[in-house]
């Protein structure tokens, strides 16, 4: 009975520990950038240009790192929850960046995809096109969130079609991802 006890207890230790573990390595993965702050407000270089607003439509650096260890590809997505569409807004959406990469330089959220590392792609956005379209929230609204997010994924590539909506992208996201961080930052007017 005590031997028993024993193995029971063994057992517990180790499941705590490997939970320990693995939650230890999740919270590694970060997100950051040198552009935008977590909970502060974004700056014009980076709000669109076009619907009224004067922005620059820059996209913002991006540096990130502790990706999980088989991480294979990431994924980016920039959305704002807050858009009275029923929906909210896709405002970036870019994938198959390999894994050797950790960040995105300030202005590589071009239509063109040129700006962006080796074999990335950029999804249709809710502008009706890729790359990266800044925040515009309608005047008035109370400011809107924009919600960075980048996912470590388990695929070297999404199996997506050149056109697809950010839906379809994202739901492929999500069934291959094996870690995320992400940010959150505002901007209204």
């Amino acid at each position: 009975m005590m031997n028993s006890l024993r193995a029971k207890l063994a057992l517990g230790v180790c499941a705590g520990l490997m939970t320990l573990s693995t939650v230890a390595s999740a919270g590694e993965f970060k997100l950051t950038s040198p552009s935008v702050a977590p909970d502060s407000r974004i700056g014009d270089k980076y709000v669109f240009s076009g619907f009224g607003c004067h922005g620059g439509n820059q996209s913002p650096a991006l540096r990130w790192s502790g990706a999980p260890d088989k991480t294979q590809s990431f994924a980016l997505t920039v959305y704002d929850p807050d858009a009275p569409t029923g929906s909210g807004w896709w405002h970036w959406v870019v994938y198959d960046i390999p894994n050797r990469v950790t960040g995105l330089a300030e202005g590589a959220g071009l239509p063109n995809g040129i700006g962006l590392p080796g074999t990335s792609q950029q999804g249709r956005t809710d502008f009706g096109m890729p790359g990266y379209g800044g925040p515009c929230p309608p005047v008035g609204d109370k400011p809107h969130r924009y919600v960075f997010t980048l996912y470590a994924l388990k695929v070297p590539k999404l199996d997506v079609a050149a056109d697809a909506t950010a839906a379809m992208v994202g739901f492929m996201i999500n069934a291959n991802k094996i870690g995320e961080s992400s940010f959150t930052a505002t901007f209204g007017r």
